[in-house]
């Protein structure tokens, strides 16, 4: 895992795990804050387990929730907020641009999700993204996909979940490079109303790597991590 940025890099993995907030289409609690959850990072390319990230609620408002994020791994980042729509769609999070992690403030809600969920369901919608830091602006699309419905083992237990399938085309073209194309599956469970697995990994061409026949050159392939819900998280309400 490239950890230049590592605070950037752990919004990515905050952004990408963090499904918590749902709608009650999904019939899962509402977060509260104390809410809590933690996952295990493992480096698909050779199953080594990077460390764990821990999620807790720390506020809750009419149409926002904060969420606290934290790590064992300081390769894995900084302790960082997260804020997100009651339904759990996206406003601001990290992508993957060129295999460097780029937070963005959404326009429009990030659609991660249309729920309610159902087998066999699609989705495909753009969104403007700008990335605060310099002002660049990027159009996002997300496909999304419920595979199926799926029965799956983690540490956390075993749990029924829809399989989902999301392709998203980062928007982040910048000259010889194409566009960032981010492949993720999920094992999203109602019970919970968040992921309990998911694999994610990425990819984009670059010109300057290729020879003169366009037949030789290959895409640069960015991280491949495996997120497994470790500890589904008793709920510590007042």
């Amino acid at each position: 895992m490239n950890i230049e940025n590592p605070s950037a890099r752990f919004a990515v993995i905050a952004c990408v795990m963090l499904s918590a907030l749902i709608s009650a289409a999904d019939a899962a609690a509402a977060p509260a804050p104390g809410d809590s959850w933690s996952y295990r990072v493992v480096n698909r390319y050779n199953d080594e387990v990077r460390g764990s990230v821990q999620y807790r609620v720390d506020k809750v408002d009419a149409d926002r929730v904060a969420v606290a994020v934290s790590s064992d791994l300081p390769a894995l980042g900084m302790p960082s907020t997260e804020i997100y729509t009651a339904d759990g769609r996206w406003i601001r999070h990290a992508l993957i641009n060129h295999d460097q992690p780029v937070v963005y403030d959404f326009q429009q809600p990030y659609p991660a999700y249309d729920f309610p969920l159902a087998d066999g369901k699609t989705w495909s919608l753009r969104v403007n993204a700008v990335n605060p830091a310099n002002g660049r602006s990027a159009r996002v699309r997300v496909d999304g996909n419920v595979l199926g419905s799926e029965r799956v083992t983690v540490p956390a237990g075993a749990f029924d979940t829809f399989k989902i399938r999301r392709r998203i085309y980062a928007g982040d073209f910048d000259g010889p490079r194409s566009q960032t194309n981010i492949t993720e599956t999920e094992w999203y469970a109602p019970a919970l109303g968040r992921a309990v697995r998911l694999e994610r990994n990425s990819e984009f061409m670059d010109q300057n790597r290729c020879s003169d026949e366009m037949s030789a050159c290959t895409p640069v392939r960015g991280d491949w991590l495996l997120f497994e819900l470790v500890d589904a998280g008793a709920k510590t309400r007042p």
